[in-house]
């Protein structure tokens, strides 16, 4: 807050009293507040005792003289302006007291216009150091502000139960939590700085960190987390977002460590209980599927035609049950990776011929044309486990012959584009209504309309395909049109495909 002149004191030190007279009027009537004195000894009693802005001195006074009395000034307040009043044979005295920090000074005689101008002077001189001093003390007390949200951000961050870190652009690290280095198990926690794989081992893990890092996911897309293992029985699942400035550029990532190890057992424990089960109940079911087979093809055209359908329709259901149960275990062995276990290279272009050759058969049976198009490419071969892919296909394939009318038409093209083997699997089916295309890849999820009420399944087929294919680093998607039929089309890597 700037001061007005009433509120600063002027002390006025002259050994002649017209003086101090003539100068206290002029400043009063200026609206200042006037202290005056007849000497050094008394003007240090003055100033000592009250406040005082501006000290007014004559050079040449008895006992202590100006010069003594600025210097004393000087040493009990460095900020009270003093200015000097002089006679011309004390001009070059009068320069060495600006030279020692007096402001200005007035020789004498002087009219009362040149004081009410050097005294103005010396007024905005306040003014202004006052409100400089007053941003210099906001600046630091914002800057203390700012130092203590930083303190009390990095406290919260160090007391959460879940680990995080903070890098920046290089994937170096600028802070971490304790619970960072303890969810890792790591013997030396990383200094600010560092690189984040010296001090962490699993190398996919330092990607991902570093890819987000860089900015390689937007800050409004979906970015991937990560799951590691520590110890060998310890899951961590690391989610992240990059860090943006306010022009929006990427300057760094933080990223948390959940512990997931008990929902892992759960999902084990789960996955254990489905294939347990359906091991205990495919095989009577199998039994019982095979005795109905053997009835029916001993019945005689003398049995009631009501007891035939009966036996039929349990054949069905018994048919139906199975393909469930076989859907669980192969969804179980997805989930446990057993399904990956015996990879090797794979020609794709004879795989799906020989698909499209056995299912030829059930494509004709409803009138329908199922071709394979190979192109004229000569495809590379994938590294992949065949039974996978052949459960893929095989699934993909099936759906196209179950959901298009009889005389419809499948085409199976297979093609090498962008580093990958692309498959898509095409019908004149009924199609899929958009509404139900983003929940057909969700367990047990079936499209139910007047086309499609009559079809048997299990709601599998589709969540145990994008399974496999995610197992194997690829891509599945769907184009669809009500009436007009569906492509499915699966992207799988050329090399090194690796289960993520």
């Amino acid at each position: 807050m700037v001061e007005q002149a009433e509120d600063l004191k002027i002390l006025v030190v002259d050994d002649e009293r017209s003086i101090r007279d003539g100068v206290e009027r002029v400043l009063t009537r200026m609206g200042c507040t006037v202290r005056t004195a007849a000497d050094g000894r008394q003007a240090l009693d003055i100033l000592e005792s009250e406040a005082i802005a501006i000290s007014i001195l004559d050079l040449k006074m008895p006992g202590m003289d100006g010069m003594e009395l600025q210097q004393r000034i000087r040493e009990m307040d460095d900020r009270i302006v003093v200015i000097i009043i002089t006679g011309y044979a004390t001009i070059e005295t009068a320069i060495n007291a600006m030279k020692e920090g007096a402001y200005d000074f007035i020789p004498k005689p002087f009219e009362p216009d040149h004081l009410k101008i050097v005294v103005n002077r010396a007024l905005e001189k306040i003014r202004l150091s006052r409100e400089a001093e007053a941003l210099q003390a906001e600046r630091e007390r914002t800057l203390m502000d700012l130092d203590r949200e930083k303190s009390r951000a990095r406290t919260i961050i160090e007391s959460l139960p879940v680990g995080m870190v903070v890098t920046n652009t290089d994937g170096e690290v600028v802070l971490k939590n304790p619970a960072f280095v303890q969810s890792l198990e790591l013997d030396e926690a990383p200094g600010y700085g560092e690189q984040i794989e010296l001090c962490v081992a699993d190398a996919g893990f330092c990607d991902f960190i570093k890819a987000l890092s860089r900015g390689e996911y937007g800050v409004n897309g979906d970015v991937p987390s990560y799951e590691l293992i520590v110890s060998g029985n310890k899951y961590l699942l690391a989610r992240g977002r990059p860090v943006m400035n306010e022009k929006k550029e990427c300057i760094g990532a933080v990223v948390a460590l959940s512990n997931i190890t008990s929902l892992k057992m759960l999902d084990q424990l789960k996955s254990e209980f489905v294939a347990k089960v359906s091991h205990e109940l495919r095989s009577p079911l199998s039994t019982i599927h095979e005795q109905l087979a053997t009835v029916l093809k001993d019945v005689t055209s003398a049995e009631p035609e009501l007891d035939q359908n009966l036996i039929e329709r349990a054949k069905e259901k018994t048919n139906a049950l199975i393909s469930l149960i076989g859907d669980l275990l192969d969804l179980s062995r997805i989930e446990s990776g057993s399904l990956m276990e015996n990879r090797k290279s794979v020609q794709v272009a004879d795989l799906l011929k020989s698909i499209v050759d056995f299912l030829g058969t059930r494509a004709e049976s409803k009138g329908q044309s199922l071709s394979f198009d190979a192109g004229d490419q000569d495809l590379p071969e994938i590294n992949a486990d065949p039974m996978a892919l052949e459960s893929i296909f095989g699934n993909l394939i099936t759906n196209a012959i179950n959901y298009t009318p009889e005389g419809g038409e499948i085409v199976v093209a297979v093609r090498a584009e962008d580093q990958q083997v692309k498959v898509a699997v095409s019908d004149t089916g009924f199609g899929i209504p958009e509404k139900h295309q983003a929940k057909i890849f969700e367990r047990f999820y079936r499209v139910k309309d007047e086309n499609t009420r009559y079809i048997t399944g299990t709601g599998l087929g589709l969540p145990i395909v994008k399974g496999l294919v995610d197992s194997l680093c690829g891509t599945i998607s769907l184009e669809s049109q009500p009436g007009k039929g569906s492509t499915f089309t699966v992207c799988l890597p050329l090399e090194g495909s690796h289960a993520g």
